[in-house]
C-alpha cells in the first residue's frame, strides 16, 4: 500500500483512510454545536474533541516506541481544541507512522505489535468520526435515525475485525456499550456502530 508515494504497511494505508473519513466530518462541527451531547455516554461534543486530541497525541507519541496512558477526559471549563488544531494533528500522526517498516511499540512492560496500534488507532479516529457526524447531524434535523452517515463499507468492513480482536469484555460497558445486533443485511457501517454500542 502507498501513503503518497511512500510505500507503507496495510495498517498505515487503513489508518490513512479513517483520518480523511473523520477529517470531513469534523469538518462540519460549529461552535453551536459543542455543548450537545454525543453517543459517548456522559460526554458533549466539547470533551469528545478534547478526547480526540489526546488520543491523537498518545498514537503520535507511540510512533517513537512507547505508549503513554491517555488521561481522563478533560472537564467542559479546559479550551476547547479547535478543529483546525485537531486536522493539523491528525497530519502529524500520519506522518509520524508513514515509513516502510513499524518499530516495536513498548506499553509499560509489555511490547505491542505496531501494527495492532495503527489499526486500533484507525479504528478509534473512525468510530470517534462517526460520533462526531452523530452529534452534528442530530442537531440538524431530528429524522436523523435515517440519515446519520456511516464509514464507508471499505473502511468499516476492514475494521470489523479489528473491532473484534482487540475490543475485550472488560472494555465494556466502559469504553464501549454492550454490541447492537444488527440485521443479516445490515452495511457493515452499520455492523461496527452496533458492534462498539452505538445505535446506527
Amino acid at each position: 500500500m502507498t501513503v503518497g508515494d511512500l510505500a507503507v504497511p496495510v495498517e498505515v494505508a487503513l489508518l490513512e483512510r479513517a483520518l480523511a473519513w473523520t477529517g470531513g466530518r469534523l469538518a462540519t462541527v460549529e461552535p453551536h454545536h459543542l455543548a450537545l451531547p454525543t453517543p459517548c455516554a456522559g460526554w458533549t461534543l466539547q470533551q469528545l474533541l478534547a478526547h480526540m486530541e489526546d488520543g491523537l497525541d498518545a498514537f503520535s507519541e507511540a510512533a517513537a516506541g512507547f505508549v503513554v496512558p491517555l488521561p481522563p477526559a478533560r472537564s467542559p471549563e479546559h479550551p476547547v481544541p479547535l478543529v483546525p488544531v485537531l486536522q493539523a494533528k491528525a497530519c502529524a500522526l500520519l506522518g509520524s507512522w508513514s515509513r516502510p517498516t513499524l518499530p516495536a511499540v513498548r506499553t509499560g512492560s509489555a511490547h505491542l505489535a505496531a501494527g495492532t496500534l495503527v489499526a486500533t488507532a484507525a479504528l478509534e479516529i473512525t468510530v470517534h468520526g462517526w460520533d462526531v457526524a452523530a452529534t452534528v447531524d442530530a442537531a440538524v434535523d431530528a429524522a436523523v435515525d435515517a440519515r446519520r452517515p456511516l464509514p464507508p463499507e471499505d473502511l468499516a468492513r476492514a475494521l470489523l475485525p479489528i473491532a473484534g480482536a482487540v475490543v475485550a469484555p472488560h472494555d465494556r460497558p466502559h469504553r464501549f456499550g454492550a454490541p447492537l445486533p444488527q440485521a443479516p443485511t445490515a452495511s457493515y457501517g452499520a455492523r461496527l456502530v452496533g458492534f462498539l454500542g452505538r445505535r446506527p
